[in-house]
């Protein structure tokens, strides 16, 4: 099924795993806010990049995203495989959440 949108996604417990297929065009990894917060972690190492608006790309590692604020994704080499989850989800002491 065709979701307009660059990636596939699958929910597995507080996560959700997205994969960005390489051969994506650049055209569609496009400026975008989203809803609510989020943290954002590579599942594999990659050479992929996230900017935020007026801020340089950094490495994809592990990313707290504020909802509302413009951010992008730069297309590296491989798939880009990320997941994802809404820091009021997380109940743990390692991903660097403070909960």
């Amino acid at each position: 099924m065709d979701t307009g949108r660059p990636y596939t996604e699958e929910e597995k417990g507080i996560y959700r795993f997205r994969e960005i297929d390489q051969n994506v065009s650049e055209e569609e990894l496009v400026w975008h806010r989203d809803e609510e917060d989020r943290i954002v972690e590579a599942v594999e190492p990659t050479d992929w990049l996230f900017q935020f608006d007026n801020e340089l790309p950094q490495p994809i590692t592990w990313i707290f995203i504020p909802k509302g604020v413009y951010h992008r994704v730069i297309k590296g080499s491989g798939t880009l495989k990320i997941k994802i989850k809404d820091p009021n989800d997380c109940k743990c002491s390692d991903c660097k959440c403070n909960k």
